[in-house]
């Protein structure tokens, strides 16, 4: 039943990610709205969904540490596998304004979980105020979403997305399949991928930063790809910042709101660090490069395999 779960699981993620960035592109169309500024918030958020559902659980059944694996392991997933392997098939070109300061945005929310997390504990009044960031956040893109809506219909420019014009019930329900569908497909992938490491003896420490990760980040991996296949680069770069900038901010903040969080020191001392790094890594491409080319989405990819089997040979996050 457990591999049954884990493809199961895998199709819905590929047919729900497909949907998720088709109507969200039809909805950026019909309002006006820069794919960017779509990605760093339907699909960023749509596709974190098994994130929150996973963390929550976890927490709420005394396993914090896998809730914070789970956030820290999927936003090195989403630098360095969401982003790069999408390159591989389809080099990334992005020319959208604001993902910069996303990125920037990025960076520091992830040293304010470090510093929250040194001390070993996430407590509810550090989860509120991060939180709060999000709040902040989704506040000034939407003013940022209205003002460039405006100036684009003023100018009467409209970017050509290569997609029909969706009817209005069509749109919603490609939206609502993609958002639903991700998070059940995500929910059966972790459990499919759980049994799997439970019979072949994977420690749980590694299984949170590693198998659950990666599967709760299939969805964004799977939307990444449709996106960059449909040659939609800053649909790829917004999901992947704004899916990190929730998986901190929104699932870490709620979670910790929820139940305190105790964070291992393991992970504070060296995953949470591999998790900057990789954030790191998108500022060379936001400000100078504002590409990801088939050779560095695959290195990349193989840094994350790096990572993976780090984690498995040397316990490093045991």
């Amino acid at each position: 039943m457990d591999v049954i779960y884990l493809i199961a699981g895998l199709v819905l993620l590929a047919t729900s990610g497909d949907a998720l960035v088709r109507g969200s592109i039809a909805a950026a169309q019909r309002m006006h709205i820069p794919p960017i500024i779509i990605g760093l918030t339907i699909i960023a958020f749509g596709t974190s969904a098994p994130e929150l559902i996973v963390s929550i659980e976890a927490a709420l059944k005394g396993a914090p540490g896998l809730a914070v694996g789970n956030v820290v392991g999927s936003n090195i997933a989403n630098v360095l596998l969401v982003l790069g392997l999408p390159a591989i098939l389809v080099p990334l070109i992005f020319v959208e304004d604001g993902i910069r300061r996303s990125t920037v945005f990025l960076i520091s929310v992830s040293l304010v979980m470090f510093y929250f997390a040194s001390n070993g504990i996430i407590s509810r009044i550090e989860g509120l105020i991060l939180f709060t960031l999000l709040v902040v956040y989704l506040t000034y893109n939407g003013i940022e979403a209205t003002r460039t809506r405006n100036k684009t219909r003023a100018k009467q420019q409209l970017e050509d997305m290569g997609v029909a014009l969706l009817s209005v019930p069509w749109m919603l329900g490609l939206i609502g399949f993609g958002i639903v569908g991700l998070g059940i497909g995500g929910k059966l992938t972790t459990e499919g991928a759980l049994g799997v490491a439970a019979m072949l003896g994977v420690a749980d420490a590694a299984v949170g930063l590693t198998i659950v990760a990666l599967g709760t980040s299939l969805p964004e991996l799977a939307a990444s790809i449709s996106a960059a296949v449909r040659k939609h680069s800053g649909v790829v770069i917004g999901n992947v910042v704004g899916s990190s900038i929730f998986n901190i901010l929104g699932i870490t903040g709620l979670t910790a709101i929820l139940v305190p969080l105790q964070v291992p020191q393991t992970i504070i001392s060296f995953d949470v660090l591999v998790m900057i790094g990789a954030s790191l890594l998108i500022v060379p491409i936001a400000f100078y490069l504002r590409k990801v080319s088939k050779t560095l989405g695959l290195f990349m990819t193989l840094a994350y395999a790096a990572y993976i089997v780090l984690v498995f040979r040397n316990g490093v996050s045991f």
